[in-house]
C-alpha cells in the first residue's frame, strides 16, 4: 500500500512516499508556504502533490516533546491536520516524532550533501523519517489522527 507522510511546517513542508508495496520511503518535495501566500494557495500545493501521488493513506509527524507533551507546535499540526481531513477522503495517520529533523540533517550531512544546500531537502528527509518510522511500526499500534 503506497504512503505519503507530510513533516508540517509553518513555513516549509516536507513530503516523503513509499513505492507502491509501502516498503521503503523516498523523499519527494517540499512544498512552501511563500510571504503573504494563503492558506488555500498552500493547500492547493499540497492537495495536488497528493493527487498526483495517489497513496491509499497519510501519515503526518506529530511532534511531541520527550516526555511525550505537546506543545505549540504540536497543537499546530493537529489543527493542520484537521485542516487537510476535511480536503481528503483518505485514512490519515499519526506518527509521534521527537528529533526527526536533527536526525534527518544528520543523515543528509552523512551522505555528504552541503550544508548550504540541506535546507531544501531538509523537510523531505524528516518526512523519510517519520514515514520509516510509521512503516516500523507494528499495524496495531498505528494512530488514526
Amino acid at each position: 500500500m503506497k504512503l505519503l507522510a507530510i513533516d508540517y511546517g509553518l513555513t516549509r513542508t516536507g513530503v516523503a512516499v513509499t513505492d507502491a508495496g509501502g516498503r521503503m520511503a523516498f523523499p519527494r518535495c517540499t512544498v512552501t508556504m511563500a510571504p503573504g501566500a494563503t492558506r488555500a494557495a498552500f493547500f492547493e500545493k499540497l492537495l495536488r502533490v497528493i493527487a498526483d501521488e495517489a497513496p491509499r493513506a497519510l501519515v503526518v509527524g506529530l511532534p511531541l516533546r520527550e516526555n511525550g507533551e505537546e506543545t505549540l507546535t504540536t497543537r499546530q499540526v493537529r489543527h493542520f491536520t484537521e485542516r487537510l481531513k476535511r480536503r481528503v477522503d483518505l485514512p490519515v495517520y499519526f506518527m509521534p516524532e521527537l528529533l526527526s529533523s536533527r536526525e534527518a540533517e544528520a543523515d543528509l550531512r552523512e551522505v555528504g550533501v552541503r550544508a548550504r544546500d540541506r535546507r531544501a531537502v531538509l523537510d523531505q528527509q524528516a518526512a523519510v523519517r517519520i514515514l520509516e518510522s510509521f512503516l516500523n511500526e507494528p499495524d496495531d499500534r498505528r494512530r488514526t489522527a
